[in-house]
């Protein structure tokens, strides 16, 4: 996933897992199948780079889109939460996360992996406490912002000075606006 096309598919910019598993929506479905869930999982730090994920099918990719729906309703409108959604996130949450240990590589380095492969209710898990962390947090509630970009539903934590940030990203969303900016002026000077 070294290429400049992967790492605008996979984006870990909103400031908290639980957005970020938000952000696989757009601009289009990142989660339709179990390996680009495999690259997800790996890149967001969920497992330990190299962690093997081949057990891992297509029913994770079904569950972790459900989990992605669950938190997108619940951070987008809190206050009109119903009880069985929440029943859901914490159902999710109750499952420990998978056990890191500690161990020698090679080169006589410490490196954390895990102490066996990780099933998805753990992962989910994982996902699913940070999203009960955040509607708990009424700070970071108060962070939560909608990108300001044109057809962007990316949520984002914004701890910016002065809480002035308006896109999930300078380099995207920032970039697209400011050159619509340009053209726009552009156009005007030759009319």
């Amino acid at each position: 996933m070294a290429t400049a096309s992967a790492s605008y598919e996979l984006r870990f910019d909103a400031g908290r897992i639980c957005l970020d598993l938000l952000a696989t929506t757009h601009p289009d479905e990142r989660l339709g199948a179990v390996e680009p869930l495999r690259a997800w999982i790996t890149a967001s730090g969920l497992v330990p780079p190299g962690t093997p994920l081949h057990h891992a099918d297509d029913s994770w990719a079904a569950r972790f889109r459900e989990l992605r729906d669950l938190v997108g309703r619940l951070v987008r409108s809190p206050a009109a939460v119903d009880p069985p959604l929440l029943d859901r996130l914490n159902e999710l949450a109750r499952p420990a996360p998978p056990a890191p240990r500690a161990v020698r590589a090679e080169d006589g380095t410490l490196v954390r992996e895990l102490h066996g492969p990780p099933d998805c209710a753990a992962l989910l898990g994982v996902v699913a406490r940070d999203a009960v962390e955040l509607l708990t947090d009424p700070v970071a509630r108060a962070c939560l912002r909608q990108c300001e970009g044109d057809n962007c539903p990316i949520v984002y934590l914004d701890t910016s000075r002065g809480r002035r940030r308006r896109w999930c990203s300078s380099e995207i969303c920032g970039n697209r606006e400011r050159v619509a900016r340009h053209r726009r002026r552009a156009a005007l000077a030759r009319a």
